[in-house]
């Protein structure tokens, strides 16, 4: 037999090659699998391409690192049909180790094909060699290596199968693997080699006509390297790619999610905002409609909230929104939805029985807004409002309930506040009467129909006059004149009063100045100040520039502030107050004995005059409990020297008791009524005389 070698440079480069295309074939089955169906084919093709070349290659490399003592060469015909088999069974390899699932007999039968077509592959390359006489082969080499080739291919495909996912350490077990893999692709070759036997006297056919050994190993090994990094530099490229397109797509995605979440939520409360409260009642009105089954619409407002954000600021205004959402959110049920429309407005949706299900919640809202809010060292007390529709029945669709709610929330205000209210029919002729008569009030400035009413205050028990109080009437086109408590609680509710009122403090100021000029130097004019006007920042700017504007002392104006209004915030109201007595201008506390004063903070208060409530007056006679109460305000608001004004006088009897008493002024009808400033008597009242 002929003897032959090897050359060990070659025989390590196919190594090497052998190891870099099983590299290549577990990073290729790992696109393959991750890509989509046309992306996924053409890496089948091309990648199939590249491993069969490269397994190909291997064994080509091989052979040509055998030698023997006779000239060697291979046909090209038998040569190209083993490369042809190579591509084939990597083709079968890649796409078997793709698939979403590789089962026992799926594998068997997969390791039985490609370690078949491996040594296939083998051996017909041997045959290019076209030996005369034949190659003589031992029948258990060759049984051992077509068993190392099935084994092999089989050890093959599990791996590419189980580590055809990304994660933080593949590409470390993909090398181990890879080099598992080159062993046995290697010892299957060398085991087939060492099968063959050549007789001596042997020639090679091929030597002649065919591929030559002597020049086509190092082409051979450049090209097919070039191949396999070029797919697996193409793999890594498109792997990296594919991993900066899906963070891309995960931070857009988020993006896309928060964006969607700002779009639908308020950015103060995180409740739900109008968009999705829309999108939430549809849904619900579906849903009652397809299980008959009914849910309330709940309008909330806080009664309040307007002063305290233009006393505290805006900041505290938010802190304390953000606490009664919270109130709100841990007062319902997960299941329903409390969403803010606005400003200080909440809605909520709410799955109910019977309406009276809706009235246990909405008392259990009116309860958690009733606590005090603690916001900056501030004990700040707010109420809510609530108007409640129910589906069906009180609107058919999303708009109109939330309209009906919206509705009878404002009853709910105009019954008193900090409280309920159902909505009834009956309520939206009243609404669109509202709604009607705020338009028109938004105009009646600049269209010049306020005007000022003054009725005198007289110095007990019946003159002279001391002094006036005005009184706002709206002179309505259509509606006559309207005395203030028919638009001034609509003017407070949407901040108008306000600017109304600081068209009131310049108007009184400049009919006082007509009649200081006239020669009624003493003569001072009272205006009542909202609790909103008093706790906004324009009050005092529009009280000094209505003295400036006018030419008078701040002793011609007396500014009527409420008991309740006083006592709100008490430091915040004294601060207000000096600034106002720093301009010389008079206080008065009106409604007193209506409130909750502590009179530890009453004494501080810079006031000049104690106005007594009407309700005290109204059923005054001698002897009774509201004599004794009247008798009682008197006694403190002298030892407090403050001048002590009595409203609402309607007969004789009442005057008399009062000037007993010690009041110092009195005012009401049976003295004299509210009137334009041109019809204002001075002097005796002509109802001095015994009634």
């Amino acid at each position: 037999m002929l003897v032959g070698s090897y050359n060990s440079l070659l025989v390590l480069f196919s190594f090497l090659v052998a190891v870099l295309a099983s590299y290549t074939a577990l990073d290729l089955v790992g696109r393959i699998s991750a890509a989509r169906r046309v992306p996924a084919r053409w890496w089948l093709g091309g990648g199939a391409l590249a491993l069969g070349l490269g397994v190909w290659s291997m064994h080509f490399i091989g052979m040509l690192a055998f030698d023997l003592p006779i000239a060697l060469g291979y046909d090209v015909a038998l040569t190209a049909a083993s490369l042809l088999i190579a591509i084939a069974c990597s083709t079968f390899a890649l796409w078997l180790g793709s698939r979403p699932e590789l089962p026992l007999r799926r594998l068997a039968a997969g390791a039985l094909l490609l370690g078949g077509g491996i040594a296939a592959m083998h051996y017909t390359g041997m045959a290019a060699m076209k030996m005369t006489p034949g190659i003589v082969y031992d029948l258990r080499i060759v049984g051992a290596s077509v068993v190392i080739a099935v084994v092999a291919g089989g050890a093959a495909l599990w791996i590419a199968f189980q580590l055809r996912r990304h994660s933080a350490r593949v590409r470390s077990y993909r090398m181990g693997a890879a080099l598992v893999m080159g062993v046995a692709i290697v010892a299957m070759h060398y085991t087939g080699m060492a099968a063959a036997e050549f007789p001596l006297g042997s020639i090679c056919s091929a030597a002649g006509g065919g591929l030559g050994s002597e020049s086509l190993a190092l082409p051979i090994i450049v090209v097919t390297i070039a191949v396999l990094a070029v797919a697996l530099i193409t793999s890594v490229l498109d792997m990296r790619l594919e991993i900066r397109t899906a963070a891309l797509s995960t931070s857009l995605a988020e993006a896309n999610q928060e964006l969607s979440y700002l779009v639908l939520h308020d950015n103060l409360t995180k409740l739900p905002n109008r968009l999705l409260l829309e999108d939430r009642l549809k849904q619900a009105i579906d849903h009652a409609n397809a299980e008959k089954a009914r849910f309330a619409v709940m309008f909330l407002d806080l009664d309040g909230f307007k002063t305290i954000n233009d006393t505290f600021g805006h900041h505290v205004g938010d802190m304390l929104l953000t606490q009664a959402a919270d109130r709100i959110r841990a007062s319902v049920r997960a299941q329903d939805t409390s969403a803010r429309v606005g400003g200080d407005e909440f809605v909520l949706v709410a799955n109910v029985r019977e309406p009276g299900d809706a009235a246990t919640i909405a008392d259990k809202l009116v309860a958690a807004i009733r606590e005090p809010f603690l916001i900056s060292g501030h004990d700040l007390r707010v109420s809510v409002s609530i108007g409640i529709a129910v589906y069906p029945g009180n609107g058919a669709d999303e708009h109109e309930l939330l309209k009906n709610s919206d509705v009878a929330m404002y009853h709910a205000k105009s019954l008193g506040r900090d409280q309920a209210c159902f909505f009834e029919g009956s309520m939206n002729a009243n609404s669109e009467d509202h709604l009607a008569l705020l338009q028109d009030l938004r105009l009646a400035q600049k269209r010049g129909q306020l005007m000022l009413y003054y009725q005198p205050k007289f110095q007990a028990p019946s003159g002279p006059v001391t002094g006036v109080e005005a009184l706002l009437r709206w002179n309505h086109p259509t509606r006559g004149m309207l005395g203030a408590d028919r638009f001034i609680p609509l003017a407070e509710r949407t901040g108008l009063i306000v600017q109304i009122g600081e068209w009131v403090i310049d108007e009184a100021c400049r009919q006082v100045a007509i009649w200081r000029a006239a020669g009624h130097a003493a003569l001072s004019v009272a205006v009542n100040i909202s609790a909103l006007q008093f706790n906004s920042s324009r009050l005092v700017p529009a009280v000094e520039a209505a003295l400036a504007r006018h030419r008078i002392e701040g002793a011609a104006l007396t500014l009527e502030i409420t008991e309740s209004t006083a006592m709100r915030d008490v430091d915040a109201s004294l601060d207000i107050l000096h600034r106002v007595r720093a301009l010389g201008v008079r206080i008065s506390i009106d409604d007193f004995g209506t409130g909750y004063s502590s009179l530890l903070y009453l004494k501080r208060l810079p006031a000049s005059e104690l106005k007594i409530d009407r309700g005290f007056i109204n059923d005054l006679a001698q002897g009774s409990e509201d004599a004794a109460i009247v008798s009682a305000i008197i006694a403190l608001g002298q030892t407090m020297n403050l001048d002590i004004v009595a409203e609402g006088v309607e007969t004789g009897a009442q005057r008399d008791l009062l000037t007993t008493l010690g009041c110092d002024s009195l005012q009401g009808f049976l003295l004299g009524r509210p009137m334009p400033a041109g019809e204002v008597e001075w002097g005796v009242t002509a109802a001095c005389a015994p009634c």
